[in-house]
């Protein structure tokens, strides 16, 4: 890239950023240390404030990068992303959002420890979430590790690493100083920003093929040079029996995923109601199916813009298929329209991890702080000192978390962000979405079965991930010089899962204490009216 798109994009990453900083200065002067106000932003946010809030945490550097990569490397198959990604929340809306805002308070954990011994079942939980959010995080610091090497070019690998720690570092700022109102705010800002660049953007590539649809698919199979293929199934995932049944695996990964991801969930809990959760749910949903919408456009455009050949040159998995996109639409490398359009989407992308990481940080550092440490301290304090105690282990835990997700970033720098993101949601459906599920649905569930549900989807997802090819044994893999890979998917969903659902429907029938029945009736009123809700 020329120094005039290196600086144009850096200027607006730094306004962003200095945007970003001015809003967490601002929260964090009106704090009051407590934990409803650090973890749920004192429950304040409106319907809609919450909706946009959720669409910016969801829509990440995965779906902005990702997704458009992969539709324009192999077409149709790529599509799986962006229709698995929005089915997904049909789950949320009408499983999900409303008991689990009634039932809970800051976490995942406290829906299941509403009716279980609650010290077993909050360190399984949160050892789960905090898996799951670093998996996540990876994906956004690799994200932004690819828009970085795109902009200083292929001596930038130094330059890549350094933009990985930035991140981090900053995420660590807005969560640490600003908790969950700041970072709703970041993501309020970026759900607008990114919605308005995938909207000029998804209007210049129609307005290339006068929006003839038609006419911009032609071209892209052609451009593709896999012909009439790139329009069928089967270019990525219909090989052998393998091919195929990794396709339905990260279906089923990508559907079950999002109401286990600890990140969303944590948002229905900054509405004053449960009504108010389902209704920012529906906000989210007109907004996110939008958006994937213009990916798929976006992903097919770059395919008949740039041709596939060239998104794979410029990065072997295809993140930066929309900068490069971009830069064409606006006239090309050297032009004025092109190098201010390029940075704007780039600055957009940026904007867009950002945003995403706050989110996933705050999260996992609730569950460090709230589940892990608030579960296994011993309760000596008064409630306002065991709150600001809790508060500065969320803080310390946010440091953490961000220095293990960027040590595992640099090493999965050459990986696709929406393959790593359908890892995430891979292991949130197996550890997560079974406890949740078992307990709001299930009277006999047990404590042992749930601490079982979570370990049995948690241990199994992750143990396959390594023996895997995205781990060892092919040149793509994270370590490809080694091969100790005996599962032959690259994603575990299609036996994790289940496993996750049976191991908490056995812990159950073998468990040596009965359900409480009381507390389940206590739950299941609290979870359909409300009642005693937080």
């Amino acid at each position: 890239m020329t120094g005039d798109h290196q600086t144009l994009a850096l200027l607006l990453f730094s306004v962003f950023i200095a945007v970003t900083l001015a809003i967490t200065t601002w929260v964090s002067r009106r704090r009051r240390g407590t934990t409803e106000e650090f973890y749920a932003g004192g429950r304040l946010f409106s319907p809609m404030e919450n909706g946009f809030a959720i669409a910016g945490d969801y829509m990440s550097a995965a779906s902005f990068l990702g997704i458009s990569g992969l539709i324009a490397l192999f077409g149709y198959d790529g599509l799986l992303y962006s229709v698995g990604f929005l089915v997904a929340w049909l789950i949320v809306l009408f499983l999900v959002a409303e008991l689990v805002r009634n039932c809970g308070r800051f976490t995942l954990a406290d829906v299941v420890a509403a009716r279980m011994r609650e010290r077993p079942v909050r360190v399984a939980a949160g050892a789960a979430s905090v898996t799951v959010s670093v998996l996540y995080l990876v994906a956004q610091m690799v994200g932004a590790g690819s828009l970085v090497a795109l902009l200083v070019g292929s001596a930038g690998q130094q330059a890549r690493t350094w933009m990985v720690i930035g991140v981090g570092a900053l995420m660590v700022v807005y969560v640490a100083f600003g908790g969950m109102r700041a970072t709703t705010w970041i993501q309020v800002v970026k759900a607008v920003l990114l919605m308005g660049g995938a909207v000029a953007l998804t209007v210049l590539v129609l307005v290339r093929f006068h929006g003839d649809i038609n006419a911009l698919l032609n071209t892209a199979a052609e451009r593709s040079g896999h012909g009439r293929d790139f329009l069928a199934p089967g270019l990525k995932y219909g090989g052998d029996w393998t091919s195929r049944l990794d396709f339905i695996s990260l279906g089923i990964a990508l559907v079950l995923g999002t109401a286990g991801l600890p990140h969303i969930l944590s948002r229905f809990y900054t509405v004053p109601t449960a009504r108010s959760a389902r209704r920012s749910v529906v906000w989210s949903i007109g907004l996110i199916g939008g958006f994937y919408l213009m990916t798929i456009v976006l992903g097919f455009g770059a395919a008949a813009v740039l041709g596939s050949d060239a998104v794979r040159a410029s990065n072997t998995a295809g993140n930066t298929a929309v900068p490069l996109l971009a830069l064409d639409l606006g006239g090309g490398a050297g032009s004025t329209g092109g190098t201010v359009l390029f940075a704007v989407v780039a600055a957009v992308a940026f904007a867009t991890i950002l945003a995403v990481v706050a989110g996933i940080t705050l999260a996992s550092s609730a569950s460090v702080a709230h589940d892990l440490y608030a579960s296994l301290r011993r309760p000596r304090d008064t409630a306002q000192e065991a709150q600001r105690a809790e508060v500065t282990v969320a803080r310390i835990a946010a440091v953490a978390v961000g220095a293990v997700a960027i040590g595992l970033a640099l090493l999965a720098q050459d990986l696709n962000v929406a393959f790593l993101v359908g890892l995430a949601f891979a292991v949130a459906a197996s550890a997560n979405l079974p406890v949740l599920l078992f307990t709001l649905f299930w009277r006999r569930f047990t404590t042992r079965g749930a601490v079982w549900s979570v370990y049995g989807g948690l241990i199994p997802a992750i143990t396959l991930v390594i023996l895997s090819p995205v781990v060892s044994g092919s040149p793509e893999a994270l370590f490809p010089g080694l091969d100790f890979a005996v599962f032959p998917l690259d994603n575990p969903g299609v036996v994790s899962i289940p496993l996750g659902f049976l191991m908490g429907w056995l812990g159950t029938v073998f468990s040596p204490e009965p359900a409480d029945e009381a507390r389940h009736a206590e739950t299941e009123v609290r979870a359909l009216t409300g009642a005693g809700a937080a």
